[in-house]
């Protein structure tokens, strides 16, 4: 049987990357500051993360805990944009609070969207949460050549993400934004 173009991609595609993880939190910012890892900060997500992505022999080369604060997501953004990352990952800030502002921080930076990221969140996520998949605002898009996915804040929701979405795609989408 031949090989699909989306299989071809992924087979030509590099193996291993460099990630970005940043987390948004202000009561944890408030409790810990600046710390240098997840570890550091008692970041579960962060955590969960970081051990999925070293599992699958990729680095975490850029890690920032900030508060849920308009500036603050968009320099932490900014920051990893002009780091050796090649994916870019935020988690928390994408629910319906008032305070949840990580879309409409990092949203705006977009050159490209990529609308099937948030549509196949929600999709995996049915199972777990049922019908209140209807209140995540998971999304990704393209910024200078490097892919950024803003996740929820929870352990299951980054897992989710990155073991069933983001690392599987991470070759063949590195691959297309850096055409």
């Amino acid at each position: 049987m031949k090989e699909s173009t989306p299989e071809i991609h992924k087979k030509e595609a590099k193996k291993s990357f460099s990630f970005a993880l940043i987390t948004i939190s202000t009561s944890r910012y408030e409790k810990y500051g600046n710390p240098i890892s997840p570890e550091d900060a008692e970041d579960l997500s962060g955590k969960a993360m970081k051990d999925l992505l070293e599992a699958a022999g990729h680095k975490v080369s850029f890690y920032r805990l900030v508060s849920d604060e308009k500036t603050s997501i968009t320099n932490a953004v900014l920051a990893a944009l002009d780091s050796s990352a090649d994916i870019i990952i935020t988690s928390g800030g994408t629910g319906l609070a008032p305070k949840d502002i990580t879309i409409e921080s990092v949203t705006p930076l977009f050159e490209k969207e990529i609308p099937g990221f948030g549509e196949l969140f929600r999709y995996k996520s049915i199972e777990d949460i049922g019908t209140s998949v209807i209140l995540t605002r998971a999304v990704a898009g393209v910024i200078i050549g490097k892919a950024v996915f803003c996740l929820p804040g929870s352990p299951n929701a980054v897992k989710l993400g990155l073991s069933e979405i983001i690392i599987p795609e991470a070759g063949h989408i590195v691959r297309h934004v850096r055409e």
